[in-house]
């Protein structure tokens, strides 16, 4: 077996190390799911999920093949503006550019991370062994609690997140409902070593976009879009960030204000997250959210069955069922 360069990693995850202790609501008393339940768990599983995500890049041949190359993600459509990837099948990340598009800056609201879930730890292994192998350099790793994820960045400086979910049993719910997160170093030689040292040939199927996390203007606002008009349970707070879901899943729906505290709201034509798609497995959630925003006065366009508006903070929404 060929060793990891540990070198690399523990300089991935010294972002992770010096967060270290950072927990949501830690003054609760927080209870064990132990009871066994027959109810759905999964990220996609729930009454409302992420399902896509849409990004404007600069260089679409070269950020394409990356996602193809390094996330194992494959070709499933092609225009002359843009390209949709996914996995077996199924859309996940569409890609377009265009000529003029402004390079988005550090503190615009839009896009923190895209996080992919793996079906489990075995295939986060197998995706870290295959980077390594690759030389990607990482910008993290951590240990929420309730999941184990690992971060980077595409070559335009897109955000990702590759995780895989704690079983649900093992995770701790606060009297409040909310979920215990915390950012913990997490033993990246440890995933390494288990994980089998075979051939890569993508992402495996079950793969999906477990949720976004996105930089907005103002944590209020966000939890009154998210929670009041989407409909979305306000799941862990951390110092200046919000984290919603529905059916109890730890978080759908990431947003902070790290970087972006006050900015103004994003301009049209730049690079970075276009727009991303809500999925309502439960359609009485969407006719309410659509109902919340038809009495706020948002406007929301209808084509087939897509519902898209722009946020608060000119990010591009699309609510499906």
């Amino acid at each position: 077996m060929i060793p990891l360069d540990r070198r690399d990693f523990l300089k991935a995850s010294a972002a992770a190390l010096a967060a270290t202790g950072i927990t949501t609501n830690a003054s609760a008393e927080s209870t064990a799911m132990t009871e066994p339940t027959t109810e759905p768990t999964h990220a996609i599983d729930m009454p409302a999920y992420v399902d896509h995500s849409h990004l404007v890049v600069r260089d679409l041949p070269m950020i394409s093949s990356w996602y193809q190359e390094i996330m194992g993600l494959k070709p499933i459509e092609k225009t002359p503006s843009g390209e949709v990837l996914g996995v077996k099948g199924h859309p996940l990340l569409t890609l377009t550019t265009e000529g003029n598009a402004a390079i988005a800056p550090r503190n615009a609201p839009g896009l923190f991370h895209t996080a992919f879930l793996m079906p489990d730890r075995t295939e986060l292994g197998r995706w870290l062994v295959h980077i390594a192998n690759n030389n990607v350099p990482l910008q993290g790793a951590s240990d929420h609690l309730v999941s184990e994820a690992i971060y980077l960045g595409d070559p335009e400086g897109n955000g990702i997140e590759v995780y895989r979910d704690r079983p649900r049993a093992d995770w701790n719910y606060l009297e409040d409902g909310m979920v215990k997160m915390a950012t913990l170093p997490l033993d990246l030689q440890a995933i390494y070593d288990e994980a089998p040292k075979d051939t890569w040939n993508g992402m495996a199927d079950g793969t999906a976009i477990g949720h976004i996390h996105l930089q907005v203007s103002n944590i209020p606002e966000a939890n009154s879009f998210f929670r009041d008009v989407l409909g979305l349970d306000l799941m862990a707070t951390y110092p200046g960030a919000s984290f919603f879901a529905s059916g109890k899943y730890h978080h759908h729906i990431g947003a902070n204000i790290w970087n972006s505290r006050g900015a103004p709201k994003r301009e049209a034509n730049m690079t970075g997250l276009s727009d991303y798609t809500i999925r309502f497995n439960d359609p009485a959630k969407l006719q309410a959210a659509l109902a919340a925003l038809e009495t706020l006065e948002i406007k929301v366009t209808r084509s087939g069955v897509s519902h898209s508006l722009v946020d608060p903070w000119g990010i591009g929404l699309k609510l499906e069922a």
